[in-house]
């Protein structure tokens, strides 16, 4: 009989072996030859901060497989450079144009703007090199192509495009448009947070693509009902951007109080399709991921 594991607990007892392994990647990657001031930017954009839910995940994943999660760092690492890289396109003038990330100025503020766009080309590259540098040739390549694939145009740079194409056109976004946007955009890499870890274990990473797409739906639920909801102190930025910005959203397709009954059911959802697989390692940590994710709200 298991026995339950707040998520949340977990998240914070991994968090410093997360840090440590990001830490010692950069330290023993390319990045070693690059200039002193784009070394400071990437160093920033990586380390300043973060929950580390995708590294994270992607060790619980490994656990639940039954593997072992130093098999997981690099695949853990890699998502984190991805996440990172990310966060720091996104924020730029020409996308969302945001001032703050995790509390404090984005890296185009405090960097530049071309330092930032720079800093996120070096992390993206790093990312694969983390994962090409494995032993297991054959596990380097199913990983670097699951994360391409979720990162690249069809997952989260294609999501990145249609968000910023529905902006301005709030009223005329089904559901389905929304959906989509959130599946790529953010879903795609939390997705496949699971599928690494699951791969670094020896396992078929397949099984994982249900719970995790639940995952991201959800996530990118709660992010927009915080938004709505003015929670800046819970997003770690500016909230009430997507209004101003007239993006397409959860809550504009839903409403406030439809949006939390529709990510309550996305959590039963989740729920429901973990409890489905039988797993040969610990997986109450995952088990309570959905709770932890609306206990937010």
């Amino acid at each position: 009989m298991r026995t339950r594991t707040d998520f949340g607990a977990r998240l914070e007892a991994l968090r410093p072996e997360v840090d440590a392994a990001l830490t010692a990647a950069l330290d023993q990657t390319s990045l070693r030859d690059a200039p002193d001031g784009l070394q400071d930017a990437v160093r920033a954009a990586l380390l300043d901060g973060g929950k580390r839910v995708r590294p994270t995940l992607c060790l619980l994943a490994c656990e639940a497989e039954g593997g072992e999660r130093a098999a997981a760092l690099p695949a853990a690492v890699a998502l984190e450079m991805v996440h990172a890289y990310s966060l720091v396109h996104d924020d730029l003038p020409a996308m969302d144009d945001d001032a703050l990330r995790r509390g404090r100025p984005t890296l185009h503020v405090s960097h530049g703007e071309a330092l930032a766009i720079l800093a996120g080309d070096a992390l993206q590259a790093l990312a694969f090199e983390v994962l090409a540098v494995q032993e297991d040739a054959v596990l380097a390549r199913d990983q670097a192509s699951l994360l391409a694939r979720a990162a690249g145009p069809a997952g989260m740079v294609g999501g990145q495009h249609l968000d910023l194409a529905a902006e301005g056109r709030r009223d005329a976004v089904g559901a389905d448009e929304v959906r989509d946007i959130h599946a790529r955009k953010t879903g795609a890499l939390l997705q496949a947070s699971f599928l690494l870890g699951a791969r670094a274990a020896g396992a078929d990473p397949e099984p994982w693509r249900a719970f995790g797409a639940r995952v991201g739906a959800l996530y990118q639920a709660v992010d927009d009902l915080l938004d709505a909801a003015g929670r800046g102190d819970a997003l770690g930025k500016e909230a009430g951007r997507d209004a101003a910005r007239g993006k397409a959203t959860w809550v504009g397709v839903h409403g406030r109080e439809g949006g939390r009954r529709a990510a309550a059911a996305l959590a039963d959802a989740a729920r429901a399709e973990l409890e489905r697989r039988s797993l040969p390692g610990r997986y109450d940590a995952l088990a309570d991921l959905p709770r932890f994710l609306l206990a937010r709200l």
